[in-house]
């Protein structure tokens, strides 16, 4: 996993910047009711996209909360006295706090299927029955978009995608969790190019391909061949699932019971 202390100054710039992050707010504010509450960002990094989840919902009271001190330091600039250091597997907050939890880009990160089921549990803990738990799912998937850098790519090795929808929506309902709705959004600005993708594989962005190896340099060279190096191809379309929390012992569609 990449260092994201070290990777705070630059990983806005690197990631679509404020345009990638204004489609990923709407696509998940289209998903949560408008009503007064609390909302966890869970894994805000930056918080560049909880700053406008906050702009978006001014009744909710928003939280921000990452594991890294560099990222909670950026985040805490955008949203003051907003953002706490926490380990995502183990929410410092009480059960039934939070009417809304977001963890946007988090669980394609994680290697151990424990940590997801982790994850999502605490997410599902902190909820207030009736609250909605909305996630990124299927990320490293979005990035295939039929070119030919992922021709090239397509026998890379690959690790289980934790983030995949099948497997998250498994998880959610293990925990109390029922699908709510989904969305989608454009990765704005972040289509490959051939020389783009050679600098991400040296960076050790494609956790299978460690830099340096033989392997990875043979991608390199091959990704090195394509025609219009500096072309970037079209962008990824992420997608986002929603799942409620029901009221005790009902199911009422969201609707608190009278």
């Amino acid at each position: 996993m990449l260092d994201y202390d070290k990777e705070a100054d630059a990983y806005d710039a690197s990631r679509g910047g404020e345009a990638r992050a204004a489609a990923a707010a709407q696509a998940v504010l289209d998903l949560i009711p408008d009503t007064p509450g609390r909302l966890l960002d869970v894994a805000c990094g930056t918080g560049i996209v909880t700053r406008r989840l906050a702009a978006g919902r001014p009744a909710l009271r928003v939280t921000g909360a990452d594991l890294a001190p560099a990222m909670v330091r950026m985040a805490g600039v955008r949203l003051p006295g907003a953002v706490v250091r926490a380990d995502s597997r183990r929410l410092p907050f009480c059960t039934g706090t939070f009417d809304a939890v977001t963890s946007i880009w988090l669980l394609h990160l994680l290697e151990d299927p424990e940590d997801a089921r982790a994850i999502v549990a605490e997410c599902a803990r902190v909820l207030r029955p009736g609250g909605v738990y909305v996630t990124t799912v299927d990320k490293a998937a979005a990035h295939d978009v039929g070119s030919d850098i992922d021709a090239v790519l397509a026998s890379r090795p690959r690790r289980p995608a934790q983030d995949a929808a099948a497997t998250v929506t498994a998880h959610a309902v293990r925990h109390g969790l029922r699908p709510s709705g989904s969305a989608v959004f454009p990765g704005v600005g972040q289509g490959r190019s051939p020389r783009t993708t050679v600098d991400d594989l040296r960076r050790g962005w494609f956790t299978q391909l460690p830099p340096g190896e033989a392997r990875t340099e043979e991608f390199a060279a091959r990704l090195s061949q394509l025609p219009d190096q500096d072309r970037p191809r079209p962008d990824p379309v992420f997608a986002v699932r929603a799942f409620r929390k029901p009221w005790r012992g009902t199911d009422t569609g969201g609707v608190r019971p009278q």
